[in-house]
């Protein structure tokens, strides 16, 4: 009989963040930045999570509804890294109208800048490393057990933050969380991105502006849209609502989705198709998860061969893939030192604990029907988020980044996205650093410091 994996001596850090996709990047960025000896996790062999991992694309959306740009620092500068490398077009027209703009990116060279990037401020980087346990004494993480190809590893810190999207290392070390929306449950839908080539998207581009009707202008309507698509680069369209309902009544889709959203990438003519919806399974239950990459890519096939048929522009498209891991819109919500609510995203409420800001709708896709419902802001409207709602009631060395801070299942629909996910992940980062520097839990750390180490980064904060 072969021995198990001889377990390796204990790892030590400063900063160890859990989760390497966007948001755990930027706050790995961030904390090492700060000074700090920083340990990054991911379970993938590369980072970027749902925008690499999970396909999602583009980036939406670092302005508010008038175009004020709200999320800066660290992710922005990916941004204009990826424009200088060719790979991103920057931030563009929204021709969908939902957002002000979308910023298209080149998934593979995103992994490659994130990669450059962390090699550059000196980040240890785990790949293909999972979390296994974590134990907690004292209102502190102690210690936390990876497993990966050499057996079990435990890795100690002074400060831990949990950016796996999913709460996994809060949850384990016996943080309360809720899941999904009140009363039920029931968690945002999953989706599997499919991303294709050969897209004639003149042609694309040429129906919509003659078919407006068949497309989803909101909120600014089929005019402004029409506006936006004359003009940009590369297109944003959610639509093809006619051939789309025909083809379910006969079957030959069963999708819960009320029309196909797809999103055309820097590269000409290849586009991100955001449409499968899987709905009713828990994406922290292995078995649920496994259940819907399968009905993921059932449904993926579906909407390739409906848009090869049906959609004008597609009839010559190939699949490129489908993305290596579902994409998962919520499941944990820590229960924090502050919860977050819709009322405070719609009234822009400030705090005096900053540390990000954000300008995406509230956009609820149904747990239960084909509908998505969407709060709109006001036009120069700017959510803010508390350093408190990344932190648990009572573990004083570990903090969340990323979807899985406390906020309810409406106010989470709005902070989930990529941008602002980064910009949470930079705050966090930067607070695990000065606490780890300090010796302090990180409710602890001076405010006006982490704040004025935030702004030398470049993030984007209000003016006090």
């Amino acid at each position: 009989m072969s021995a198990l994996p001889r377990s390796p001596e204990p790892l030590s850090y400063e900063v160890v963040v859990v989760g390497g996709g966007v948001s755990g990047c930027a706050a790995a960025l961030a904390a090492a930045r700060a000074g700090a000896r920083v340990l990054l996790v991911e379970e993938h062999g590369f980072p970027g999570g749902s925008l690499t991992a999970m396909g999602v694309g583009p980036m939406m959306s670092f302005h508010n509804p008038s175009g004020r740009q709200v999320v800066g620092g660290i992710a922005d500068e990916i941004i204009r890294r990826l424009q200088a490398r060719g790979a991103s077009l920057g931030h563009i027209a929204d021709t969908t109208t939902y957002c002000s703009t979308v910023t298209p990116f080149d998934s593979e060279e995103l992994k490659i800048e994130l990669e450059t990037m962390l090699a550059e401020a000196r980040v240890d980087v785990l790949y293909h490393t999972q979390l296994a346990a974590a134990s907690a004494a004292e209102d502190r993480v102690v210690a936390i057990t990876l497993c990966n190809k050499a057996g079990l590893t435990e890795v100690r810190a002074e400060v831990f933050v949990d950016a796996t999207g999913d709460g996994d290392l809060a949850a384990r070390a016996g943080v309360p969380f809720v899941f999904g929306r009140a009363g039920d449950g029931a968690a945002q839908p999953m989706t599997m991105n499919l991303k294709l080539a050969n897209v004639d998207t003149a042609a694309v581009r040429a129906y919509a502006l003659a078919h407006p009707e068949d497309f989803l202008w909101h909120p600014h309507g089929a005019e402004e849209g029409r506006r936006r698509l004359e003009r940009s680069p590369r297109i944003s369209l959610a639509g093809f609502v006619g051939a789309w309902r025909a083809a379910k009544a006969r079957g030959e889709i069963d999708v819960p989705r009320d029309h196909v959203l797809f999103f055309e990438t820097p590269v000409e003519g290849v586009v991100v198709v955001n449409t499968s919806r899987v709905t009713g399974l828990d994406a922290t239950d292995p078995l649920q998860l496994s259940r819907a990459e399968a009905i993921g890519r059932r449904q993926c096939q579906q909407i390739f061969q409906f848009l090869r048929r049906e959609a004008p522009g597609f009839a010559a498209a190939v699949r490129m893939d489908s993305s290596p891991k579902i994409g998962v819109r919520e499941t944990r919500h820590i229960v924090g030192r502050y919860l977050i609510t819709a009322d405070d995203l719609v009234a822009a409420r400030p705090f005096a604990d900053t540390i990000a800001l954000g300008g995406y709708p509230i956009d609820i896709h149904s747990p239960s029907s084909e509908t998505t419902l969407t709060t709109y802001l006001q036009a120069d409207g700017a959510y803010e988020i508390p350093l408190r709602s990344l932190l648990p009631e009572k573990i004083g060395n570990l903090l969340v980044v990323g979807r899985c801070i406390s906020a309810t299942h409406e106010a989470s629909a709005g902070l989930r996205v990529s941008p602002i996910a980064m910009a949470i992940g930079q705050g966090g980062g930067v607070a695990a650093a000065e606490a780890a520097r300090l010796r302090v839990p990180v409710a602890a750390v001076p405010f006006a410091a982490l704040r004025s180490r935030l702004l030398e980064q470049g993030a984007i904060l209000p003016a006090r």
